[in-house]
């Protein structure tokens, strides 16, 4: 059965936050005090049964690392990442190319990339093993989709695969490239986390903009990522209100995408700040984070990535132990 979030609200107790009223009043202390009294109102998040709760997180897990050494997005396997200029760029194993493959996998010359302006088409050289993924081998020259289309064309050369990648909110294309032999796919395994605790989840009410905003954002490779924002999540933790601006990356989201730092960044997560999924909010604007679920980017597992990185209105001033820790060598 459903609990209301009436249901589950906090009692508020006048003695808890605001039995100090007066005191505080004598030194002029009134709006931290009131602060204060509103967060004793705010909804707690849904009760949880503890053994189907760790389950549930233990599951998370392991479909976390299936998606990490999984062919097409399996970061774990990628080998490569290489910027598409304007006009002509060819690849194979030639390493006088723009871009080279290893021989085992590709001919001197596997095929020619046409750029103008964010249309691709690719040109596969005579003989050419090139083949469309699971499919017929290119013999002529064929429109690549992005990864962003929604229709992703997907290629094959040998044991590798290859798709012209694109982020948000800029012109820039990649040919992404991956390795379905990478004997790193085996043995990988999720760098450690924080252990699963309950106290870690936060009902979180998301106060809208007037229109989405757009949230430029630096990316590891010296660029910069535009998202749609249209909001920001509020929670209270520490008896203190904190804001995550939250992103949605495309009309086929079902949740929000938060980009955050903590200060745990400078002891035992990733440097640059973690990932976070965010449940879309209720009719009634609330929703749940649950930060034993905060994720490391792709760049942590592979150089080849275009990590976007958090902006400065989600560093929280909060040391949040919980969810995924760094690994001892991260790749980026």
């Amino acid at each position: 059965m459903r609990v209301s979030r009436q249901d589950t609200r906090r009692e508020a107790s006048p003695f808890k936050r605001c039995g100090a009223v007066s005191r505080a009043l004598r030194f002029g202390f009134l709006a931290l005090v009131l602060t204060g009294c509103m967060a004793d109102d705010w909804p707690a998040p849904l009760p949880v049964v503890l053994d189907e709760f760790m389950q549930e997180h233990k599951e998370w897990r392991s479909n976390r690392r299936e998606r990490l050494v999984r062919p097409f997005s399996g970061v774990v396997m990628w080998m490569g990442l290489w910027e598409l200029a304007q006009g002509v760029t060819a690849f194979g194993s030639d390493p006088a190319l723009s871009i080279v493959l290893p021989e085992e996998d590709s001919p001197r010359l596997a095929g020619t990339i046409h750029r103008s302006g964010q249309q691709i088409r690719l040109e596969p050289s005579a003989g050419s093993p090139l083949t469309i993924r699971e499919g017929d081998r290119l013999t002529e020259t064929t429109m690549l989709q992005s990864d962003r289309s929604g229709n992703t064309t997907n290629l094959a050369l040998g044991s590798l695969g290859m798709r012209i990648h694109g982020e948000p909110g800029t012109d820039r294309l990649w040919l992404r490239v991956w390795d379905e032999d990478s004997e790193k796919r085996e043995p990988f395994e999720l760098p450690e986390s924080y252990p699963v605790d309950t106290a870690w989840r936060f009902t979180a009410k998301f106060e809208p903009y007037p229109e989405p905003r757009a949230l430029r954002v630096p990316d590891v490779t010296s660029g910069t990522i535009e998202y749609q924002a249209p909001g920001e999540l509020v929670f209270w933790a520490n008896g203190r209100e904190h804001r995550l601006i939250a992103v949605r990356q495309s009309e086929r989201s079902t949740s929000y995408f938060v980009m955050m730092w903590d200060s745990t960044a400078t002891v035992d997560t990733y440097q640059a700040g973690r990932y976070l999924s965010v449940p879309f909010a209720d009719e009634e604007g609330w929703t749940t984070i649950d930060f034993n679920r905060a994720y490391n980017p792709p760049c942590v597992f592979s150089a080849f990535s275009v990590c976007a990185l958090p902006p400065p209105e989600n560093r929280l001033r909060l040391a949040v132990t919980a969810g995924e820790k760094r690994p001892d060598e991260p790749a980026y």
